[in-house]
């Protein structure tokens, strides 16, 4: 789950790290009231998961309130490398003196936290690790270990935050590490932290959080009833979030064929055999979606999922693929049956059973005697088939346009 700029900022006030003021707002009128109160010059940013937001032009600094809604307006309508722009934040400007880069992140490679930073903050500093990698500073932290505030001092001295700012720096990093801990977030960033103040007033300097990148696990959101705050529901597919209400993993695809099965890796193979015996096939064909139902196959579970692929109405047929190991293929095809009753749908179900009790589970949808539901006894040859039907439904419905076309034009000429 990422979260937006503004949302991440609650997190980071909820745990002392310095923010400038800011204030969200969804309209350019509520842009312009915020701007007010907040005070000139201020900081107009557009809000969308994922950065190089000022390079796209959605990032503009205001001097007044007329300047604010016009900036406001400008943006809102926006979308950055194709993340649409969903609400503004109106920051108070700051006089930036230094710029650093400071995350905390999985590392997914060696399998532990990795504290990242760089006294070269800025919008480039991908580039920056690339060229320059021993401008970098990175520390590994064990899972099963913490990150303490001697940690956090040693982090800073290394970076190179200057003179009086080192001390402020490790308690922004180990408050970073709380958040990043206790929100179980796989990404908390801060680009730029900066050093801001009077550059001839050494008292008004200090370090303060200029932006926000957090992303949270979305499989620990049962622990953190706060997460629903964040909810965001704008450009969500609305199959995946009615698959999400039930507990299903669901990812709605561009294709014809619809793929449910249980285990991620099952349904992933599923859908290369779909993919792969419809190029075999000479055919443009592919899978309509993902659907793991995990250990979940009754009836009610069944027609649910069928529920779902069907509601998608490019959709010609259903590949079921299950490999029973606690889940009793018999249920499944019980649960199929019971679910096409339910749905009282004709669309064609192919269906694979391997494992615990599958030969029962096919006997019992082949003795149903519903001419709809096509046995097979191996995935190449369920797949192979799927692809077939849903390439001779697509033949069928173009011959269909183009008859009615020609009918169409022929009308037209006799008026």
């Amino acid at each position: 789950m990422d979260l937006y700029e503004y949302q991440g900022r609650q997190l980071f006030e909820e745990k002392g790290i310095p923010v400038p003021e800011g204030i969200y707002a969804e309209t350019a009128e509520d842009a312009r009231k915020a701007a007010d109160e907040i005070g000139y010059p201020c900081v107009i940013k557009g809000q969308a998961k994922i950065g190089h937001r000022g390079q796209a032009g959605a990032v503009k600094i205001a001097r007044d309130a007329d300047e604010a809604y016009e900036l406001a307006q400008r943006i809102l309508p926006m979308s950055v490398r194709g993340h649409k722009v969903h609400g503004v934040l109106v920051c108070a400007a700051a006089n930036i003196l230094h710029e650093y880069y400071v995350s905390i992140s999985v590392d997914r490679t060696s399998r532990d936290y990795d504290v990242l930073a760089t006294a070269a903050g800025g919008t480039e500093v991908e580039e920056i690790a690339r060229q320059h990698p021993e401008n970098v500073r990175r520390l590994h932290i064990d899972p099963y270990a913490d990150f303490t505030i001697d940690d956090a001092r040693v982090m800073a001295e290394k970076i190179g935050f200057y003179h009086a700012d080192n001390e402020q720096a490790a308690q922004i990093l180990l408050r970073m590490w709380e958040v990043f801990k206790e929100n179980d977030a796989t990404l908390v960033e801060i680009n730029p932290l900066a050093k801001i103040g009077s550059p001839d007033d050494e008292s008004s300097k200090s370090l303060c959080a200029l932006d926000s990148k957090v992303s949270l696990d979305g499989n620990a959101a049962y622990r953190h009833d706060g997460w629903k705050r964040f909810a965001d529901d704008t450009g969500v597919d609305p199959l995946e979030k009615r698959a999400q209400a039930h507990g299903l993993h669901y990812v709605h695809l561009n294709g014809q064929v619809g793929v449910i099965g249980n285990g991620a890796g099952l349904v992933m193979s599923s859908l290369d055999a779909v993919a792969g015996a419809a190029e075999d096939q000479g055919t443009d064909i592919k899978p309509a979606n993902f659907l793991d139902i995990g250990g979940g196959a009754s009836a009610e579970v069944m027609a649910e999922c069928l529920s779902i692929v069907l509601a998608d109405p490019a959709v010609r047929d259903v590949f079921v693929n299950v490999y029973g190991g606690i889940t009793s293929c018999q249920l499944v095809a019980e649960g199929i049956l019971e679910a096409l009753d339910t749905l009282g749908t004709t669309v064609p179900i192919i269906v694979r059973f391997d494992g615990n009790a599958a030969a029962e589970g096919l006997e019992t949808l082949r003795s149903s005697g519903r001419g709809n539901i096509i046995v097979e006894s191996t995935m190449e040859k369920a797949a192979a088939e799927a692809a077939r039907i849903a390439a001779d439904a697509e033949r069928q419905d173009a011959a269909k346009r183009g008859v009615a076309q020609a009918d169409a034009s022929k009308e037209g000429e006799n008026r």
